[in-house]
């Protein structure tokens, strides 16, 4: 391909898109984006990339201080023979280095691992630091950030009633999110009357500021009442439960919480249990602990099990998950543990109502288990198999405890943990409780 080289234009800032292809998508954290406002650019399109030379970027000076007597590379004029090529637009969110974003060029860049900032749409810039000829210089190279990801229903309607005369809410019975629109528009088409018992067929769309959609259909039931779910689940025994589950290398427990009250440890691990993970808290708009976390701590430690503990939240900011994280750090007040401090997010079925993104609640959980790195302790990630499909991204590659119900999983990621039932039955414990298998061979720390 013959070599284009495009003199500077030293009097506006010109950019020229053309979209022609994207960088591959990501969801890793990025830095704040910086103004462009001051920057030179000038392009020419090729096939696939554009080819661009970047200006010097003039850095304001504090008029107190003294002007070294150097000349510093963002001031230099660059040489007209610089040239680079780029890909002319970026997903928003992907992580994206300069080694990459620059497809070709004819300098030496001195920050090639350097990520361009994608945390917000629109015209963005990067500044470039490179060496040409034995001379080092600064300039900035622009791109657009765009988002081409449709948003994902995450419950279709898995309750689709509407009372008999009451206005109807769409927005009640169905969960949605978006890639980075934290307040997608929900629309349907067709009719719901609710003056009249009867079955409504709908089709629902949701879009984001974009222009990207997502439609489903479904039925809406207008009902008197709304009957109370039903629960024809088989219960199985927790000493059948190990001998169905008889693998090599494996470990069998449970997890409980204030809805298994009083539990008989001893008898529990007579039957084979040789772990549990229980609940600390939760919150719901305040920090609360679960009603039996001390005695369950005691007595379980006391019976000589292993022992995790986890945490359900609603927490839609980064600093209300810290908080969370450094509440359970006080409470165990050194205390090691045996298993990850697992974090428990399930608000799915109106995830639109805490006003995220994707993005935010998986920045949300890292932020979770940064704040308990801090202070010795591991964070783990506790989900289903549907939303670690297509919700959680875990870029660090944390510890999954999964939730499927069957009998065997095909969840075809990397998991530590398996909850398998949540139906079980055991001496010792009142009613049901969740039986798990641990994977000894992967690890958790």
């Amino acid at each position: 391909m013959k070599k284009l080289f495009i003199a500077l234009l030293l009097t506006s800032v010109c950019f020229l898109t053309s979209c022609t292809r994207r960088v591959g998508t990501s969801t890793d954290i990025l830095p704040e984006n910086k103004s462009v406002s001051s920057t030179i650019i000038t392009t020419v399109t090729t096939a696939e990339v554009k080819r661009t030379t970047v200006s010097a970027v003039t850095e304001k000076k504090d008029s107190a201080v003294t002007t070294a007597a150097t000349t510093d590379i963002s001031e230099k004029e660059i040489p007209d023979e610089v040239y680079f090529e780029t890909y002319d637009s970026v997903e928003v969110y992907d992580e994206v280095p300069l080694s990459e974003f620059i497809t070709d060029t004819n300098v030496t860049l001195l920050e090639p691992d350097k990520k361009i900032g994608t945390k917000k749409l629109g015209r963005k810039g990067v500044k470039v630091r490179f060496e040409y000829e034995g001379e080092e210089y600064e300039g900035k190279l622009g791109f657009d950030v765009i988002d081409t990801t449709a948003p994902v229903a995450l419950n279709m309607g898995w309750n689709p009633y509407a009372r008999l005369n009451e206005p109807f809410n769409l927005d009640s019975i169905v969960g949605y999110a978006d890639n980075c629109d934290r307040s997608p528009e929900l629309t349907y088409s067709g009719e719901v009357d609710t003056s009249e018992i009867g079955n409504y067929p709908i089709s629902v769309t949701v879009t984001d500021d974009s222009g990207n959609s997502t439609s489903w259909d479904m039925n809406v039931l207008v009902v008197s009442e709304i009957p109370a779910p039903e629960d024809n689940n088989p219960r199985v025994n927790f000493t059948d439960f190990v001998d169905y589950y008889c693998y090599e290398n494996v470990s069998y427990g449970i997890d409980v919480s204030a809805w298994q009250t009083n539990v008989d440890y001893k008898k529990v691990k007579e039957q084979g249990c040789e772990f549990v993970i229980m609940r600390m808290g939760y919150y719901y708009g305040e920090i609360v602990m679960d009603d039996y976390y001390m005695q369950n701590m005691v007595n379980a430690s006391a019976a000589g099990l292993d022992i995790g503990v986890y945490f359900y939240t609603t927490a839609n900011t980064e600093d209300e998950a810290r908080e969370q994280a450094r509440w359970i750090v006080e409470q165990l007040d050194g205390r090691e543990l045996d298993y990850p401090v697992a974090f428990d997010w399930e608000e799915w079925s109106r995830f639109q109502q805490y006003r995220m993104n994707v993005y935010d609640l998986n920045q949300i959980f890292e932020a979770f288990c940064d704040e308990l790195e801090k202070h010795g302790y591991t964070g783990m990630l506790y989900s289903s198999k549907n939303f670690l499909n297509n919700f959680w991204t875990n870029r660090n590659n944390r510890p999954v405890w999964l939730a499927h119900y069957v009998d065997e999983t095909d969840y075809e990621g990397q998991f530590a943990i398996w909850q398998a039932s949540a139906y079980g039955r055991m001496d010792g414990i009142e009613g049901d409780v969740d039986m798990n298998i641990r994977v000894n061979d992967v690890p958790l720390f």
